[in-house]
């Protein structure tokens, strides 16, 4: 990569400011390219018909998933 002798400080934050533009529009477009397009999306809806889940249950869950983080 060549350095320019002397750039002014404006100059660099518009260099700044384009590389961000660049970096964001390449996160899109990876985005765009390993998003699911919708054919194989598995519905979860009513997956727990007829389950009563009770407070317990929830806090139950919740230790077991974060007993071994400290937060």
């Amino acid at each position: 990569m060549k350095h320019a002798a002397a750039r002014s400080p404006v100059d660099i934050l518009d260099r700044i400011a384009t590389i961000e533009k660049d970096i964001l529009t390449l996160k899109l477009s990876v985005l765009k390219r390993f998003t699911p397009t919708g054919k194989n999306i598995v519905k979860l809806k009513g997956i727990l018909k007829g389950i009563d889940v009770t407070d317990d249950d929830i806090l139950a869950t919740q230790k077991s998933l974060y007993d071994k983080t400290e937060i």
